[in-house]
């Protein structure tokens, strides 16, 4: 007679970490009943409505700055358009590469489990959200706003040479400060309906697209041999830099009649716009903090992103 055991528990400071199986189901039942269409969901025929901005004006780079101050209703609307699109393309950069990172992730994996399904299913949600990103930007009249060349360089190497932790890492640094901007934008009333209803439905979907990377980060991070965390740590860190310079775009400053080169000194001097990013990241931080990335010189990587005090 013989007996089988199961796998101990895994457990990190956070506690118990969940049954993968378990979570995926959970998160598939979820998708099942709160996944939106985003072409037939939101009004792309409705006119945008006078007045109102495309992205709330504290979340807008120059706020509170010199340049704001002497700048015109008008032209500051003009700003928050166009950076909306800079973010929107910034989002389908990001997603493009979270897609094969998420592929890659899967590919030795069981094809029949509820892990690897919600996967295919997250990868799904994010080719909806890319196709509604770029239908934003179409419907705004702007330009699309694609990263330097370096970084998309740089987000190139990242894809063939990060950890599966890092990419999870890497993951949520790209959901969670965009997430949380979104959740001030969608109930903000001075803000387009579109961009609302756009970013409404992200929020939903994104939520489970966090839990999902945040459980498997977890049990990856107390797996992990000692050099891939290490890997990991510092990998994450200088992702963070890279992404924390991509949420600026310079060129939508002289595109709408801005110096560039002062706009840029502007927004790296501005105190608001610090509080903003370490605001939008300090959840994250403080989850990475406790599942041991924040350490060594990863840390010191983050904290020169300036995501990080």
């Amino acid at each position: 007679m013989t007996t089988t055991t199961e796998p101990p528990a895994l457990r990190d400071a956070l506690g118990l970490i969940k049954d993968r199986e378990r979570v995926a189901e959970r998160l598939l039942e979820s998708s099942a009943k709160h996944s939106f269409d985003p072409d037939t969901e939101l009004d792309w025929d409705a006119p945008f409505e006078p007045g109102k901005w495309f992205w709330p004006p504290e979340l807008v780079s120059l706020y509170d700055t010199p340049m704001w101050r002497q700048m015109s209703e008008e032209q500051r609307q003009l700003l928050a358009r166009h950076e909306a699109a800079a973010l929107a393309s910034l989002g389908i950069w990001f997603e493009i590469i979270l897609i094969q990172l998420m592929t890659r992730h899967i590919y030795d994996k069981p094809a029949t489990s509820a892990h690897v399904r919600y996967a295919l299913t997250e990868i799904a949600d994010e080719c909806r959200h890319s196709k509604m990103f770029a239908r934003l930007i179409t419907k705004s009249g702007t330009p699309a706003y694609p990263v330097t060349r370096l970084h998309h360089n740089l987000g190139r190497i990242f894809k063939a040479i990060s950890t599966t932790p890092g990419s999870f890492t890497a993951t949520l640094l790209g959901e969670e400060i965009l997430d949380w901007m979104q959740r001030l934008t969608f109930p903000d009333e001075r803000v387009q309906p579109l961009v609302r209803g756009v970013t409404r439905i992200h929020v939903v979907e994104e939520a489970r697209h966090v839990r999902y990377a945040r459980e498997e980060l977890r049990r990856q991070m107390l797996r992990a041999p000692r050099w891939e965390a290490e890997l990991t740590r510092i990998g994450s860190g200088e992702f963070s830099r890279i992404f924390s310079q991509a949420f600026i775009n310079p060129k939508v400053y002289s595109d709408v009649g801005l110096d560039r080169r002062a706009a840029v000194a502007q927004v790296r001097a501005s105190a608001h716009r610090r509080e903003v990013m370490r605001s939008g990241a300090s959840k994250l931080t403080e989850f990475l903090d406790d599942v041991g990335v924040m350490r060594g010189v990863g840390r010191r990587l983050w904290k020169s992103s300036g995501l990080l005090a």
